[in-house]
């Protein structure tokens, strides 16, 4: 198994702006579940403590090195990225490693 997390910092914007952005973020992240080869689980937490400096972090599994990378291409993945993440998104971390089966 292989863990994919993300965290991202959003652009200037209002209050406002930043939560109608996470929820978007989530919704189409998390409607990808059951779309993409490989893909085990996906989760997006968008309310962090008021100690974090991220917004928004993506926290995904997947079967194996070769079903992350084709999440990364596959269409439906890309359409999201490209519509709700990236336009808003100042800053993206990433950290991708392997996990033993439990």
């Amino acid at each position: 198994m292989v863990k994919h997390i993300i965290l991202w910092q959003l652009k200037e914007m209002t209050e406002q702006e930043k939560q109608e952005v996470k929820q978007g973020i989530k919704a189409g992240l998390e409607s990808l579940q059951g779309k993409i080869p490989g893909l085990v689980d996906i989760k997006v937490n968008a309310e962090g403590l008021a100690s974090s400096n991220a917004d928004v972090m993506l926290d995904s599994t997947f079967e194996n090195e070769e079903s992350l990378k084709g999440y990364s291409v596959h269409p439906e993945h890309v359409k999201v990225a490209d519509s709700k993440v990236r336009p808003y998104t100042a800053v993206r971390v990433c950290m991708d490693y392997e996990v033993s089966g439990e």
